[in-house]
């Protein structure tokens, strides 16, 4: 290690896929200028993202099932990164998420300690958000609205939000690179509506598809397409009894999802809860209209401009949710959608419906299109990774 420059940690449970795991990664290549990075992990398997050049250590401890075996492997966890900490004299340890947030303040040495809440599922335990505001030097997040509840539902000040890096010129190369699997590649004339999410319920996947099988009626050439790993055999079959089988793919877990959502026309967040979707980013990087749901953090943030964003903070202080639909600056917010899972072809909500008109809307006027991709593509620049960079550095840099 340079002896000139401070020891930091970065920790994260995986490198396998998801936003803040790429953060951590852009974060480590970013402040190699400045620290001494070291990448903690508690398990290699499957890492995902390009790791060149970075220092990543594996304690071994990947996660297990059943409530003991989860309490054990945190206790495992804590000691092994209570030794490395102290090996390598961490200065400054940046935890990502929150089973990597309990690790390092329970493991707390010497060094000072931030912890990183990403998503609106990390507020929804007050014990561990008093356990990590109480441990903690900072709390990080990458919302405004996540600051906001800290700050009025727990009376913690001590927290600073950093939109997350993007890097616009790697993600359109990215979309340049040839693939022989795009499921729509022999069929013109179609319109491809694009999502990326994992089979989990927050990425409300369902309402999507439903929403979709109302588009296809008035709409034969509209195609839908689902990036994201996991077992989509019941989306396959609500698709097929919503009668577009063979028009909606799910597509799995791609390396490079740029090459495939850079096809598409529209993208969509579906989503019931996120911290800052960097997915919803990526497709403004690549010029795509976007539609999303208003959950709690980050679309709004996204899609409004500051002015939009204050007025409607204003008019629903408690982080509700949009009512009707909001045609922002940069993207269209449509009302947050249930968060239950309902696999019931017959069973179609308002919020199904609001999507699907919204679609059809940006389907049926290329200027709203046209409109759209060149506000999206303006946000995007926004976010660019030297902005990022200072912004980290300058907070972490008060803890040298």
């Amino acid at each position: 290690m340079d002896g000139t420059k401070k020891n930091l940690m970065l920790m994260v449970p995986m490198l396998h896929q998801g936003g803040f795991e790429r953060v951590c990664v852009a974060t480590a290549k970013l402040m190699q200028d400045y620290y001494n990075v070291v990448v903690c992990i508690f398990s290699s398997k499957d890492i995902n993202y390009d790791v060149t050049g970075l220092n990543i250590v594996d304690i071994d401890v990947p996660s297990k099932k059943g409530t003991v075996n989860k309490i054990l492997n945190v206790f495992k966890r804590v000691n092994k990164v209570k030794k490395l900490k102290k090996e390598l004299k961490i200065d400054i340890s940046y935890s990502f998420g929150s089973s990597a947030n309990y690790v390092n303040v329970l493991s707390r040495g010497k060094e000072k300690v931030l912890t990183g809440l990403r998503c609106q599922t990390d507020m929804e335990r007050p014990d561990q958000i008093k356990l990590f505001c109480s441990r903690s030097d900072q709390v990080l997040s990458c919302s405004r609205e996540i600051m906001r509840q800290l700050s009025s539902d727990y009376n913690y000040d001590k927290s600073s939000y950093i939109y997350n890096p993007l890097d616009v010129q790697d993600i359109q190369a990215k979309s340049l690179e040839e693939i022989t699997d795009y499921p729509f590649e022999n069929e013109e004339g179609v319109k491809v509506i694009s999502c990326s999410g994992r089979n989990d319920y927050i990425k409300g996947i369902w309402h999507l598809l439903k929403a979709f099988a109302l588009v296809y009626k008035k709409h034969p050439e509209a195609r839908l397409l689902v990036l994201g790993s996991g077992n989509w055999d019941e989306y396959k079959e609500l698709a097929d009894k919503l009668g577009v089988g063979e028009k909606a793919s799910f597509a799995g877990l791609k390396k490079n999802p740029f090459a495939y959502v850079g096809k598409s026309d529209i993208y969509v967040c579906s989503s019931n809860h996120e911290g800052f979707p960097n997915a919803v980013l990526e497709a403004m990087a690549l010029k795509k209209p976007v539609i999303s749901a208003d959950c709690k953090t980050g679309p709004r943030e996204i899609l409004l401009s500051d002015e939009e964003y204050n007025e409607l903070v204003a008019k629903k202080p408690d982080g509700a949710s949009v009512s009707e639909c909001v045609h922002g600056e940069y993207g269209i917010l449509i009302p947050d959608m249930d968060e239950n899972v309902n696999m019931d072809p017959e069973y179609i909500t308002d919020g199904e419906r609001i999507l699907a008109d919204e679609i059809c809307s940006l389907l049926e006027s290329d200027k709203s299109r046209e409109y759209y991709s060149d506000k999206a593509y303006e946000r995007a620049l926004d976010y660019a990774p030297d902005n990022y960079k200072e912004s980290i550095h300058k907070i972490l840099s008060e803890y040298e």
